[in-house]
């Protein structure tokens, strides 16, 4: 359970997104597209239906999202309630929080929860952010975990215990949240940041509460809070994946519609802060980690028509590596890396920057060119290019989201929490036509120095104020929306072991690659693939470093054909994912797209294996973000205690692939390797005849099987004199592994794990 904030100093947002009911439910959504009429249980009425997407509303105002996709093997539920730090009044900062935590304490008729969850192999979770407070769950398909779970969450909906001494026993576990947070310099200067932005407004105060509130509240209070908010016409239930329609809606209306409609009525929120008239700044100090910058700016709501512009400059600004900071400041090493992080929000948001600092870099150089960068839209407009490398990365993210039954609940409880579920479709229409003009317009009337915070003041002759803030009539916004038309249905796919190896097609081909293909039917015609190449036994890679691990990481920053902006462009117009891995003795790559565009992605990753030009200026950016995310895991308790049993167990000699490095040796690592050393290795190790390729979705296998044969597909075949597949005894290696940052999470972020 956690709240969503930023970690590590970051814009690494952990969010889980989560639905809140309009707090208008007596206003009637006009429907925006016809419903079908089968026989529902009584007290169960149709509302509407948008692309496949079905709403349900029962007599005590529970609102219902169906989202049926019988393509894939799992079934995820998401209950949010309209309710997060933003309903909090004074004195109850964290009580929103604190409900997600006592909500897994029990009821009478169920006492243990996580052991039923365990028991019955549920992946659960609850996150309270803003806006709402949500509670899900993703299992295997099956009736009875479903239909458990709905009773669960109707049970706890209104007889959770909420007791004294339950709070008591959990309030270990927050006040352990609160120090992690408190040791985090990100997430303080994150927290202070949105506390200086606003002077009115519930978004100013970070959702896991203030200290004083959560250490001294007052059980009756919460209680009432409980009681307040916790009930059916103030809840979204989302349901997404595999699961008869029919049957989910009796067990709604036979658990849930039992609960009385409540006779309360929930308070009408309407603070609003005024435009910020001037800058502000604010400096955080302390010990540890690497130097950090944020700056802030206030945007509109998120149903409102400009927040579409929003997210777009936001990509414009901050995406790695095509993003105007990334090219003027960690392309000069200015700052070990960059990001954006618009904050999409039921009320006028904030969108944040931040450019992350490695140790030694000029702090005061840094925060000048970010500020200039920002606010220079105006001389130096948003280019044609620009809009559209952003729009394509945004709609392939929104697809990807849309076809994953996993994720598409999440993400459409989101937009509940902004107002109405439909925005989820709205906001993409509003990208797809988002024209030049409106990108610059947004740029101009918000990238000012008046609307901005920073750590630092910075005197201006000539304030200039922001547009007003405003609440947006969120039903005004659908006068004018049609909705597209839903995704064709699919059929419903035995996901039994014997059944999985009767369509599994596998052969070899004359590289030595071996292959395994599932054709199956997915909305959207989706398809998944893992190309894994194996090399090298514990005497080849012995004295290799982090060579290995490096070459990896910069398999798609260039080809001898292909810069690596160009292979951004390529994977976005092919509308896929590519994400390379490296473990010991092997690499591999991850592979999402569709059906139609798998033979091209084949044979760009093909391209990127075989041909990768290592640029010497792109190592030094990996080098230094590696060594950022590395001081950070220094000053993090866990990290170092980690490190520190890892190596008193591990024997194993410095030059050995399998030793548990220091601190000190992986920077030294790092800092060692060279563009010729890639190179050679790549030389040395890479190719295809220890391949394996795996895919399962909408697949085109003969189409597939051609792309694989080409005999340049995935690079050169092995030398068995250069090395052969890893045969040696079976042991566990901790090892330190860093992730590559990315436009959301610009960080590296480090960790120990067992190889």
């Amino acid at each position: 359970m956690f709240s969503k904030y930023l970690v590590a100093g970051a814009l690494a947002l952990v969010v889980m997104q989560v639905s809140p009911v309009v707090a208008a439910a007596s206003k009637p959504i006009p429907p925006s597209g016809s419903v079908a009429s089968p026989a529902l249980p009584r007290g169960v009425t149709a509302v509407t239906q948008v692309e496949g997407i079905t709403e349900y509303r029962l007599t005590n105002g529970l609102q219902v999202l169906l989202v049926p996709d019988a393509s894939k093997p799992t079934t995820t539920v998401n209950l949010t309630y309209h309710v997060g730090s933003r309903h909090e009044n004074y004195g109850e900062t964290g009580m929103a929080h604190l409900l997600e935590h006592l909500m897994f304490k029990g009821t009478p008729t169920t006492r243990n929860v996580w052991g039923e969850f365990t028991k019955r192999g549920l992946r659960a979770n609850g996150s309270t952010w803003f806006d709402r407070t949500n509670y899900f769950a993703s299992f295997a398909a099956n009736d009875d975990n479903l239909r458990w779970f709905l009773s669960w969450h109707a049970d706890a909906m209104v007889h959770s215990f909420i007791a004294r001494k339950d709070l008591d026993s959990e309030m270990t576990v927050v006040r352990n949240e609160m120090e992690m947070g408190e040791n985090n310099p990100g997430r303080i200067l994150y927290q202070k940041t949105l506390a200086a932005m606003y002077d009115w407004h519930n978004y100013g105060k970070d959702t896991i509460g203030a200290r004083s509130d959560v250490e001294n509240v007052d059980i009756a209070r919460l209680q009432a809070f409980y009681r307040q908010y916790y009930q059916p016409d103030n809840a979204t239930l989302v349901v997404s994946g595999q699961f008869d329609t029919a049957r989910v809606l009796a067990w709604v209306q036979q658990y849930f519609g039992k609960i009385p409609k409540p006779r309360r009525v929930l308070p009408t929120l309407y603070t609003i802060d005024a435009a910020q008239d001037g800058e502000r700044a604010l400096t955080l100090r302390r010990v540890g980690g690497a130097p950090l910058l944020y700056a802030g700016y206030h945007v509109p709501a998120a149903p409102d028509p400009e927040f579409a512009a929003i997210e777009l400059l936001a990509l414009v600004l901050g995406d790695a590596p095509s993003g105007r900071l990334h090219k003027r400041l960690v392309e000069k090493q200015l700052a070990a890396s960059v990001g954006a992080e618009p904050f999409g929000l039921h009320d006028p948001g904030a969108a944040l920057f931040v450019a992350q600092l490695a140790p030694g870099q000029d702090v005061e150089r840094a925060r000048s060119e970010l500020i200039a960068v920002l606010e220079s839209v105006a001389a130096e407009p948003v280019t044609a290019e620009e809009l559209e490398r952003a729009r394509a990365k945004w709609l392939k993210g929104w697809d990807l989201a849309f076809t994953n039954p996993e994720t598409v609940g999440v993400s459409l409880s989101e937009s509940v929490a902004q107002g109405d579920w439909r925005l989820f479709f709205l906001i993409r229409d509003r990208v797809k036509a988002t024209t030049l003009e409106d990108v610059q317009r947004v740029a101009v009337e918000r990238l000012l120095p008046s609307n901005r915070t920073l750590a630092t003041y910075v005197p201006t002759d000539k304030p200039q104020r922001a547009p007003a803030p405003k609440a947006v009539d969120v039903a005004a916004q659908f006068k004018d929306f049609k909705p597209q038309a839903g995704a064709t249905a699919v059929a419903a796919f035995d996901t039994t072991p014997a059944n999985i190896d009767a369509q599994t097609q596998r052969f070899a081909l004359a590289s030595g690659m071996k292959v395994a293909l599932l054709p199956k039917p997915t909305r959207g015609g989706a398809v998944n693939a893992v190309l894994s190449l194996h090399f090298g036994d514990e005497k080849s890679l012995a004295d290799q470093g982090e060579v290995p691990a490096l070459t990896a990481a910069m398999l798609d920053e260039g080809t001898a054909k292909l810069s690596r902006q160009q292979i951004r462009d390529r994977l976005d117009a092919l509308q896929a994912e590519v994400a390379f891995s490296s473990g010991t003795g092997s690499v591999s790559a991850t592979i999402a797209t569709k059906r139609e565009n798998l033979p091209a992605v084949i044979a760009l990753v093909g391209e990127l294996l075989r041909e990768p030009s290592f640029p010497p200026a792109v190592l030094e950016e990996q080098r230094s973000q590696a060594l950022t995310g590395v001081e950070q895991q220094r000053k993090e308790p866990e990290a170092v205690v980690a490190n520190a049993i890892d190596r008193h167990v591990n024997r194993y000699p410095r030059s050995d692939v399998r030793h548990a490095k220091s601190f000190d040796e992986l920077v030294a690592d790092i800092r060692a390797a060279t563009p010729d050393q890639l190179r050679a290795f790549h030389r040395r190790f890479y190719g295809a005849s220890h391949a394996e390729f795996g895919a399962s979705g909408d697949l085109d296998v003969p189409a597939v099987r051609q792309a694989l044969e080409v005999p340049s597909a995935t690079g050169r075949a092995v030398n068995p004199t250069r090395g052969c597949p890893i045969r040696w005894r079976r042991w566990h290696r901790p090892a330190w592994c860093c992730r590559r940052p990315t436009s959301r999470t610009p960080t590296w972020r480090c960790s120990c794990r067992c190889r």
